[in-house]
């Protein structure tokens, strides 16, 4: 599992001219599943989202995370983060999760995130499987990588 983690002033999901997904501070996570990811991964990745200590405290350091500062936390499915360029220039997406085994992966996922969140956090998602229009503003910018 491999999720690129946005600190942001404000994001949103918009699916058919709907937005489906938003927050305000907090987190943009896009979210990429592989074959081998299991329940344990989405735990492990579900408690980095929500302790990851990118917020400013009084001292202006990053020292807070997002259920410190009350922030949100849009979650959004991305198999292009496993797209592989090792020939050409045409991505392939071979490590990526078929959709019948990522969907129920990053759903626990966001029930995971949902759980541990409550009560100060609010959780959004994009739509699964749908193209979506991801609108952001980073906030930093502060961009993390964190693959599991």
């Amino acid at each position: 599992m491999k999720c690129v983690i946005q600190r942001v002033s404000r994001a949103s999901v918009t699916v058919d001219d709907a937005i489906v997904g938003s927050i305000n501070h907090g987190l943009l996570v896009l979210v990429g599943i592989t074959h081998a990811d299991t329940n344990d991964q989405a735990a492990w990745m579900a408690d980095k989202i929500l302790t990851l200590r990118v917020f400013a405290d009084d001292e202006g350091k990053m020292n807070r995370s997002v259920k410190d500062v009350s922030g949100g936390v849009l979650l959004v499915s991305q198999f292009t983060l496993y797209g592989d360029l090792k020939k050409g220039t045409r991505p392939s997406f071979i490590a990526a999760a078929r959709p019948e085994q990522a969907q129920p992966l990053f759903d626990h996922l966001v029930d995971l995130v949902r759980l541990g969140a409550e009560p100060n956090v609010d959780v959004a998602t994009g739509t699964f499987g749908a193209m979506m229009d991801v609108e952001l503003v980073n906030d930093g910018p502060v961009t993390i990588v964190v693959e599991r």
